[in-house]
């Protein structure tokens, strides 16, 4: 079955990237691993792995509905996370520097972009990811089950607060993308940023005021919900031990892969002044949470 591939906007990567990497020290190009929804049936399980064309012998991981409901439980209503645990995924390791390519067949609400901030924050740098299910489904059990997959592959603990603030980033990245366009919320993101940069906050109000400020300039308006989100989200951020470093080097990255991942000169062109004012925005603000 040939699927169309997509590749994921680079800009889409810019803000994950902030978390620190947990990748396996003997992970290697080729690796592969697959995870099942739970509730899939032993007809649906077979469909997928020959849709996958798995191996035979792949390490196959499944994932439950109470796993779904405890990593996004307090950003996605219970409703949209549903009862049943159905869309499953296959990560295949590519060479260091490649990137990240994802694919999506009947996922109806998460992104391919929402996948890679999943993944860039649980440490994946270099993998194509397929993600699908038998019949339109959300497709939070292949988020919740690919950062699964990389903690018991890699025999690794990520803290429990970094696979919350990796999901809440996923979520609320997504819900503003939905509700402002998804160039409008990664431009309103990178702004933030910039901003703290220049004029470190010292407190939640001033935090506050200055989303306020820079949403107005972009001619973006943020619900009470949306805004004390972004406020929570970024105080969060702030206390992370971030290598900034590393970001530094995933943008340099992102930025060489620009020309794989659009054809319009023009765009090229404003994704790359916006990642420019992102290196100097990280040189600004090394040391700045220490």
């Amino acid at each position: 079955m040939n699927f169309m591939k997509k590749k994921i906007i680079p800009l889409l990567l810019v803000f994950t990237i902030l978390i620190p990497s947990l990748v396996a020290a003997d992970a290697a190009p080729g690796d592969m691993i697959i995870t099942l929804g739970e509730n899939l049936s032993a007809e649906q399980q077979r469909d997928i792995l020959n849709e996958m064309g798995a191996p035979e012998d792949v390490e196959i991981i499944y994932v439950t509905n109470e796993e779904e409901h405890h990593y996004l439980g307090n950003y996605v209503s219970r409703a949209q996370i549903g009862t049943r645990a159905i869309s499953s995924s296959m990560i295949t390791l590519t060479e260091p520097g490649s990137g990240l390519n994802v694919e999506t067949n009947n996922i109806s609400w998460v992104s391919e972009g929402m996948y890679a901030n999943a993944l860039v924050t649980a440490g994946v740098k270099d993998a194509d990811i397929y993600v699908t299910a038998p019949f339109s489904v959300s497709g939070t059990a292949g988020l919740t089950g690919i950062i699964k997959a990389y903690e018991i592959t890699a025999e690794i603990e990520i803290p429990e607060e970094q696979k919350q603030i990796a999901n809440e980033e996923m979520v609320r990245t997504g819900k503003l993308a939905e509700s402002i366009g998804m160039e409008e919320a990664t431009e309103l993101m990178n702004r933030i940023k910039e901003e703290i940069a220049k004029n470190p906050v010292e407190s939640e109000e001033d935090l506050r005021a200055l989303i306020q400020r820079v949403a107005q300039e972009l001619g973006v308006t943020l619900t009470e919900e949306e805004l004390n989100g972004l406020v929570s989200l970024f105080m969060r951020l702030k206390d992370l031990n971030i290598d900034w470093n590393q970001v530094q080097n995933q943008i340099g990255k992102i930025r060489d892969n620009l020309g794989d991942f659009l054809n319009r000169e023009d765009t090229q062109s404003i994704i790359a002044s916006l990642l420019d004012i992102l290196d100097r925005f990280i040189e600004a603000i090394k040391g700045l949470f220490k």
